[in-house]
């Protein structure tokens, strides 16, 4: 279970919405930026949504919608990244650049400081049909907080985690949630971006036999 103090329970959700709303306003010039370029690059939608696991409330998991930059071609197959056999192929050139830059994930600002289904820093929600590392998380007690635009595993090799490794590391930000632990995650999130690191198209999603 996550740890239940005056910090998690009232201080990181007025942080969230915070946050997120000078995020919105601050950044609403790149928004536009970024829509008028994917246009151009590919006609088609601006925003994907996908389905992702959410927050165990009552002892049973729940699924909320997340909102990201579109990066793959509209003529793309309906199948989560790391189900393509080549998702090279798929990814438009303005997508390359946004997903290298972590920028496709700036419509996340919305759920946090809109729909409050998501914190800022938090284990990356699963995706629905993810039950390996939904399971594995449970181990962990890492499905009982709310998940997070950026956590403890995304700067601790972020794609190249095997699901049990990304399940060890969000159980250990969970035994450690607390001021100091979010800004940890926080400003190493810049580094990890900066320097690109863990990206692996697909990402790894294998779990260790």
């Amino acid at each position: 279970m996550g740890r239940k103090t005056f910090y998690a329970q009232y201080m990181k959700p007025l942080i969230d919405s915070m946050l997120g709303l000078l995020g919105l306003v601050c950044l609403s010039w790149l928004f536009l930026l970024i829509a008028v370029a994917i246009y151009v690059d590919d006609p088609g939608p601006i925003i994907y949504r996908q389905r992702r696991v959410g927050q165990k409330k009552n002892g049973e998991i729940t699924y909320f919608n997340i909102y990201k930059f579109r990066t793959m071609k509209v003529s793309a197959p309906e199948l989560p990244t790391h189900l393509l056999e080549n998702p090279e192929q798929w990814i438009t050139r303005v997508g390359k650049i946004l997903r290298t830059t972590s920028l496709d994930e700036l419509p996340q600002l919305w759920n946090i400081a809109i729909f409050h289904n998501l914190s800022i820093i938090g284990p990356r929600p699963a995706l629905w049909s993810q039950d390996d590392l939904v399971a594995e998380r449970e181990k962990y007690g890492a499905n009982d907080v709310m998940p997070g635009l950026t956590g403890w595993a995304q700067i601790n090799g972020r794609d190249e985690l095997g699901i049990q490794e990304k399940a060890r590391m969000d159980g250990y930000y969970v035994q450690h949630l607390d001021f100091a632990m979010d800004m940890r995650c926080f400003f190493g999130t810049f580094g990890t971006v900066a320097r690109q690191e863990g990206i692996v198209e697909g990402g790894n999603g294998k779990v260790t036999k």
